[in-house]
């Protein structure tokens, strides 16, 4: 199994949403996530003084899927969410060791569906 995380820009996160739900990918987590990468940020002024803030509000998706999943995933992400400006994000993936349904003790692919 993989955990699929995926840093996006706010708007996206309705039709991405949407389309995962189509494809019966369930059990999301969602975040609401401050973050900077080349986007850099913005300038701000405060009792005329200029701050600039270097971390921008961004949304984190966190689903845990199995192996053969993947790949059409990150394809299905990627095409929802690109906007092919600065700041689009990024997807992270990691193992999984165990997954425990907490109230049935179900393990494994049957805890996640």
């Amino acid at each position: 199994m993989k955990k699929i995380e995926a840093i996006i820009r706010p708007c996206a996160l309705e039709e991405l949403k949407d389309v995962l739900s189509k494809m019966d990918i369930n059990g999301l987590t969602i975040s609401q996530v401050m973050g900077c990468g080349n986007q850099n940020g913005w300038k701000e002024y405060y009792r005329g003084s200029e701050i600039f803030m270097n971390v921008l509000p961004k949304i984190e998706v966190s689903v845990v899927v199995q192996d053969e999943k993947v790949d059409h995933i990150i394809n299905t992400i990627i095409n929802v969410v690109k906007t092919g400006e600065i700041g689009d994000g990024k997807i992270f993936v990691s193992d999984v060791e165990r997954v425990i349904r907490i109230r049935t003790g179900e393990e494994g692919t049957d805890a996640l569906d």
